[in-house]
């Protein structure tokens, strides 16, 4: 069989690397080195004309079947890696097979949670991980993705304000229903508490977990975070007719979880004057979309919020409270956010995403204006951010490649 890229390859370049050597063997001019988590097969990062893929050397099965899995995924818009191509037909110069290779695209900002964790692990990072990973296990269970092996060390994580947003690196064990099963929800649930006590066991033998935290008394935590989640956002909730005000808190409470509400089902309580309302949540990022229609900026959920706010402030502090959104948008990102991500030099851009950046220096700013106990602007607060905070900190967007005399 030839060699066969399938898929929507965006560079030509990839057709060029060198499949016919083990992944395990690539010569160093051709990979970067990126933060990468535990895994069974092989995974190398490759950089083409500025942008760079992860590579997967897996049996040709399942790179067909995980390949579709991502796809379907990005289809219903849920936190997942992009999928590229999958290349088959490999063979070695002495006629032996090789595994096939999945290509996806690096997610940019994103980290394994042990780089996240490095050195050593506070609690309260923990239960923001936690957070992060309970919201993506819900988000795809309402997709109806069973995904049979959840894991810290199976999904990548992002700063998202002051918490985390996961996304799903590895779908091999997966499913996708058009809804999942509660059998399967309960073993997703239950694999789930597996692998984090097991990886809170490693950290602990590592000497990265902090004293205090039991490592199996944190895996549960993951359970009762989700199943208060999933309650939140499915359960029926029975109320008198002269309390509907209560359906609106509700909704209201599902969109300050970044969910959005397509419809209500009411049915009477027989024989009462109750109600039993349930919400159809169709979707994550109520603040994400938002923020994108009104200004172009596509970033994390909380992200968004945080942002929102801002453009809130800024409407009141500026008399344009009766002027149109949009409006109050434009001069928003004009005014107020472009200028502090322009102000950043540009050597230290790619420490973190625009987003994260602007909020980091509204956190900034407000730690400055309490300790002078009046608020000091935000053009001292960026000076400052970036003199004594951003200097700092660890380039998440950073490519560094393996050192080679023969390298281009």
């Amino acid at each position: 069989m030839p060699l066969q890229i399938t898929g929507a390859p965006s560079d030509p370049d990839l057709i060029r690397l060198p499949w016919d050597v083990p992944l395990e063997e690539w010569p160093v001019h051709h990979l970067v080195t990126l933060p990468r988590g535990i895994s069974r097969h092989v995974v190398r990062f490759a950089r083409l004309s500025g942008r760079v893929y992860a590579i997967k050397e897996i049996s040709t099965r399942y790179a067909k079947r995980e390949y579709q899995l991502l796809w379907d995924l990005a289809r219903h818009d849920a936190p997942a890696v992009e999928p590229v191509a999958i290349v088959t037909g490999r063979t070695a110069p002495d006629g032996s097979e090789l595994d096939s290779a999945l290509i996806t695209r690096h997610l940019q900002f994103s980290l394994p949670y042990r780089a996240v964790l490095s050195g050593s692990v506070r609690p309260d990072t923990l239960i923001r991980l936690l957070d992060a990973l309970a919201v993506l296990l819900v988000r795809l269970h309402l997709t109806g993705f069973y995904w049979g092996d959840c894991s810290l060390s199976n999904t990548l994580f992002r700063r998202d304000a002051g918490a985390f947003a996961a996304y799903l690196v590895d779908a091999e064990t997966g499913e996708l229903h058009p809804a999942i099963s509660e059998g399967q929800r309960a073993h997703d649930i239950d694999v789930a508490h597996v692998n984090i006590y097991g990886e809170m066991l490693d950290l602990e033998a590592g000497g990265l977990l902090h004293p205090t935290i039991d490592p199996l008394a944190f895996a549960e935590q993951l359970v009762e975070r989700y199943h208060r989640l999933w309650d939140e956002l499915t359960e029926d909730e029975i109320i008198e007719e002269v309390d509907w005000h209560r359906v609106d808190q509700r909704v209201r409470r599902l969109n300050s979880l970044g969910f959005d509400v397509a419809e209500m089902m009411v049915r009477r309580k027989a024989g009462t004057s109750r109600l039993i309302v349930r919400p159809k949540v169709v979707d994550a990022g109520h603040h994400q979309r938002r923020l994108l229609r009104l200004t172009g900026l596509d970033v994390e959920e909380n992200q968004a919020r945080r942002l929102l706010n801002d453009l809130d402030s800024f409407r009141v502090s500026t008399g344009l409270r009766h002027e149109d959104e949009a409006i109050v948008a434009h001069r928003w990102l004009a005014e107020v956010f472009q200028p502090v991500v322009n102000a950043i030099p540009a050597d230290l851009r790619r420490k973190l995403e625009p987003a994260q950046l602007f909020h980091e220096v509204l956190d900034h700013r407000w730690y400055m204006s309490e300790a002078a106990d009046k608020d000091v602007g935000l053009e001292a607060a960026v000076r400052s951010y970036v003199d004594n905070v951003l200097v700092h900190k660890p380039d998440e967007n950073a490519v560094i490649v393996t050192s080679d005399p023969l390298s281009p």
